[in-house]
């Protein structure tokens, strides 16, 4: 890192600004996308049938096919076209037919051992106990992934000074640069969310600290803690990393095959994340067990509990019965036990040179009752530089045909292909390549709570200077991705 001399003096590193790669939305040919050009391609195809087989008649039957197809393939609704948004209806249909957007639990029937009792997509997750860390780890037998959380503790990352933010900046740097070096790691998920403080910590001071003589105030004292409610709110930080266990097949072949194999793999990263965690000044606590992602899933799922679950650390802490008792989902929204939720997705992250801090306006938001999820995809060196080749070529290409045809390129295609070489060149020293997803799961007591809630965590987007759109027809997946530490994707 640059540093400046004065005076003969070696001064702080200075914090430095960063910038985000746009959101690509260059299509196959022409800026058009592989559905445009499928729609495009049938009415093209109706008109050369129409005049093949005569003209007359048969083009006026084809000129609605047309008008139909140029309708889907430019009109946009919601920041999509018309044909975007056909995969994610017809889905939805089928949903409804299915009887899937309602979730029931099984009180008579228990589900089988290991098994989380978590709806929709969640539901095939298994528990698999580690005996040399006794941590909880989640296998998802479909995407043959295997997921181990850490709590993680970090002073206020706004109070420090510039210099020690840098400092921190570039540790958290190693860290995902750690992970990407592994190979054999799927995603990480950083998940930051707010707590109901239950009042814990003064009934941990009164225990450690108090006087409990059986005297008139000693009895006072202790009622009046034992009484106190909630009295504001905490945030709290996990961090999930995911094993690959397709990429690390020999791996887990060597250590003795299985899910003992697979936890064994998974053991090494564990153990090397660790490291780099202190390494970076942050400060990790033991992995996970049952109890600790029991208490996390039904905080999650049922928030009014939260702070009970809290207090009495022997409740709550068996995942069979961990997920939610009943779940509706709706187009917008989410309804479970306690609280509606709604998930947003930044689809956007600052275009313009910002300090590591701008979240602050989303993480710091008071009054609302969110969770925070950053998923990260390691992308390996060899495969980064492929596809980094790649998209030169297609851009390249691109502007070639845009000069034969005629169209005149614009700033954001020139950006983006801006993006591709700076990507490159972090690259090239060094660095590791990631494919972030943000997530925003909110959640309210009410409906009317909630679109409040909604609409001010949109506007600290907007001061963060992201931007977010509500997910819809997929918001059971997306509050699963969002607000469980479960390295899940949507």
């Amino acid at each position: 890192m640059a540093s400046r001399t004065r005076g003969g003096h070696r001064d702080e590193p200075e914090l430095q600004p960063v910038k985000f790669s746009r959101l690509t939305r260059r299509g196959v040919l022409l800026g058009l996308s592989l559905s445009q050009l499928l729609v495009l391609a049938i009415a093209a195809l109706s008109i050369v049938v129409a005049l093949y087989m005569g003209g007359g008649i048969l083009l006026a039957y084809a000129a609605p096919i047309c008008l139909l197809c140029a309708v889907l393939a430019w009109v946009p609704v919601g920041g999509r076209k018309l044909i975007e948004w056909l995969p994610i209806a017809l889905r939805w249909v089928s949903r409804i037919t299915g009887g899937q957007l309602l979730f029931r639990a099984r009180i008579v029937k228990p589900r089988p051992a290991g098994t989380l009792a978590l709806p929709g997509d969640a539901a095939p997750l298994r528990e698999y106990l580690d005996p040399a860390t006794d941590a909880a780890m989640i296998h998802d037998p479909h995407a043959q992934t295997l997921t181990a959380v850490l709590t993680v503790t970090h002073p206020a990352f706004v109070l420090l000074d510039p210099s020690e933010q840098e400092r921190r900046v570039t540790g958290w740097g190693r860290v995902l640069a750690t992970c990407c070096r592994s190979g054999r790691i799927a995603r990480v998920q950083v998940l930051e969310r707010t707590l109901p403080d239950s009042g814990s910590g003064l009934a941990e001071w009164w225990s450690e600290h108090g006087r409990a003589d059986g005297s008139w105030t000693s009895t006072v004292y202790a009622e009046l803690i034992d009484r106190a409610g909630p009295a504001g709110e905490r945030h709290a930080t996990t961090l999930s990393v995911a094993l690959d266990m397709r990429a690390a097949t020999r791996a887990i072949r060597t250590a003795g095959g299985g899910m003992k194999g697979a936890a064994a793999v998974l053991r090494q990263e564990m153990t090397t994340l660790s490291a780099a965690l202190r390494a970076a000044d942050l400060t990790p606590s033991e992995w996970a067990g049952p109890g600790e992602i029991a208490v996390m899933l039904r905080s999650a799922y049922d928030p009014a509990v939260a702070a009970t679950l809290e207090r009495h650390r022997d409740l709550g802490r068996n995942l069979a019965t961990a997920g939610p008792v009943a779940l509706t989902e709706s187009w917008q929204h989410l309804h479970s036990d306690s609280a509606f939720h709604a998930v947003l997705w930044i689809t956007e992250w600052p275009r313009s040179l910002v300090y590591p801090g701008f979240l602050a306006p989303i993480l710091l938001s008071s009054g609302v009752r969110r969770a925070f999820s950053l998923i990260a995809t390691p992308i390996r060196s060899d495969q980064a530089a492929r596809d980094i080749r790649k998209k030169k070529t297609e851009y390249i290409s691109d502007a070639h045909q845009r000069q034969r045809i005629g169209q005149i390129e614009d700033a954001q295609q020139s950006a983006e292909f801006e993006d591709v070489l700076q990507q490159e060149a972090d690259l090239t020293s060094g660095h590791g390549i990631l494919r972030y997803t943000g997530l925003i799961a909110v959640s309210a007591p009410t409906l009317d709570e909630l679109e409040g809630a909604v609409s001010a965590l949109e506007q600290a987007a907007i001061q963060a200077s992201c931007e977010t759109r509500r997910l819809v027809g997929q918001q059971a997946a997306a509050f699963a991705a969002a607000a469980l530490p479960l390295c899940r994707t949507v």
